[in-house]
Formats: C-alpha cells, sequence, structure tokens
C-alpha cells in the first residue's frame, strides 16, 4: 500500500529524505541537500543519526533500508512535519563479500533487501505524493561496480546493476509526469579502506571524497538537473575505462 498523499505543503523549503544518513556519504548528502536549502528526513541504524539531525534540523528516524515498515515511518514523519517530498537518497550500507560461488542464498537475499528492494519500497512509497506535486527526484547511491564488476564487491557488483534498469523503467513511465531517477557511481571514496594499488590505478591520482560524491547527487536531487533522468553517472577519477 502506498504512503498516503499530504494534502498541502507545509513549508516553502524543498524536501528531501536520506538513507543511512548518520556518517559518510549519506551524511554528507545531508549536509549538501541542506546547504542547498531542503528540508530534511534522514534515516539510520546508528545512534550517530540524532547529532546529525540536530545539526541540520531534520526529522529523524532510527530504522534499517531493509525493513519496509521503517522507510515508511520515515516517509509519513517527513510528510508530518513538512507536507511535501521533493527529493529522496537512497543510500545503503555494505553488502557481503566473499569468494563468488561461496556466497550464501541468504548473502545474496540480503544484499537484495539492502541495495535494490530498499529503492523499489521507497519509490512505491513516495511516488503517490511526487505525482500529486508533479514533480520529484530520486537518486540511488550505487557503485562503479554496477559497470565494472568486481570480485571484490561480487553481490553489490551484481545487484547494483539493476539499478540502471530499475532507473529507466521509473523514466519510462513517469518522467512525462515530471518525476526522475538516477543513479550515482562513486568509485573508490575515503570513506572506505583502500591501499596504495588501489590509489595507483585511480588516474586522477587519489580517492574521492564523500563531499565531492554528495555534490553530485545534491545537483541531481535539485531542479539544476531537470533534464536528466534514467542515467547512471560514474564519480570515480577515471577509474572505469570501459566504453
Amino acid at each position: 500500500m502506498a504512503a498516503a498523499v499530504a494534502p498541502l505543503s507545509l513549508t516553502s523549503r524543498p524536501v528531501a529524505i536520506v538513507t543511512a544518513a548518520s556518517r559518510g556519504i549519506g551524511a554528507a548528502c545531508a549536509r549538501e541537500l541542506s546547504r542547498r536549502g531542503y528540508a530534511l528526513g534522514l534515516m539510520s541504524r546508528s545512534d550517530d543519526l540524532q547529532s546529525v539531525a540536530t545539526e541540520l534540523d531534520a526529522v529523524a528516524v532510527t530504522g534499517s533500508v531493509k525493513r519496509e515498515e521503517d522507510l515508511r515511518r520515515l516517509v509519513e514523519a517527513t510528510l508530518e512535519r513538512y507536507g511535501r517530498i521533493d527529493g529522496v537518497v537512497n543510500n545503503s550500507g555494505h553488502a557481503p563479500k566473499g569468494e563468488l560461488v561461496e556466497l550464501t542464498d541468504q548473502d545474496w537475499q540480503g544484499g537484495f533487501e539492502l541495495l535494490v528492494l530498499n529503492v523499489v519500497r521507497v519509490a512505491r512509497l513516495v511516488t503517490p505524493t511526487m505525482l500529486a506535486q508533479r514533480s520529484g527526484s530520486i537518486v540511488n547511491l550505487s557503485t562503479f561496480g554496477a559497470v565494472e564488476p568486481s570480485l571484490r564487491f561480487p553481490v553489490s557488483s551484481v545487484l547494483r546493476a539493476s539499478l540502471g534498469a530499475y532507473a529507466r523503467l521509473f523514466t519510462q513511465r513517469y518522467a512525462g509526469s515530471g518525476l526522475r531517477m538516477n543513479n550515482v557511481l562513486p568509485g573508490m571514496i575515503d570513506t572506505y579502506p583502500a591501499n596504495e594499488l588501489d590509489r595507483s590505478a585511480i588516474p586522477a591520482g587519489r580517492r574521492g571524497t564523500a563531499e565531492e560524491v554528495a555534490r553530485v547527487v545534491g545537483f541531481l536531487v535539485s531542479d539544476e538537473s531537470s533534464y536528466l533522468t534514467g542515467q547512471s553517472l560514474l564519480v570515480d577519477g577515471g577509474l572505469v575505462r570501459g566504453v
């Protein structure tokens, strides 16, 4: 069942929700959107969320992106406070890693809940509100492995590749109604451990920062990217070389 459509806007500011927002790329996205003037609804499993929410005067919901009821609470709490949702940033944690053929069904199923079904569920929850507004932008945090699979991240590489197809299907269905969906594919970012071999593979000569990813996300959420939808944008310092 879809989330209830808010009857009216309770703020003149645009509103966005961000998941896994307590640290790293998620927190950087929340701060970037706040800088751009967005009111925020934030969710994370971590107790660190409250400090970020206090800093940004945001709605805070403790929960997991793997639980539909938690995502619903986030959407409903944001609508209750602000009366609208203009943007969504679907961020999540890391999927299981391991030897390709030794990963269990539970690893793959858990990865699907974490990386794909969270996006599907959030889209189902916010689309009625965005349709009523005739506008809205959803941005999914993916990975460079979606276009250049890595045996180091097998579950993430396989499952996040499907987000490209989902964003294009969402675009086919809803772009004419003013709704957009895009994916951001970070490369090696300094929120995640890396070694010298990793760094030497990056043409830019360094890992990216969470703030650099967040600026791209902020652009895609905003009306500055109003004619950009159904795309998967690499933010990787040139790491992926394939055409």
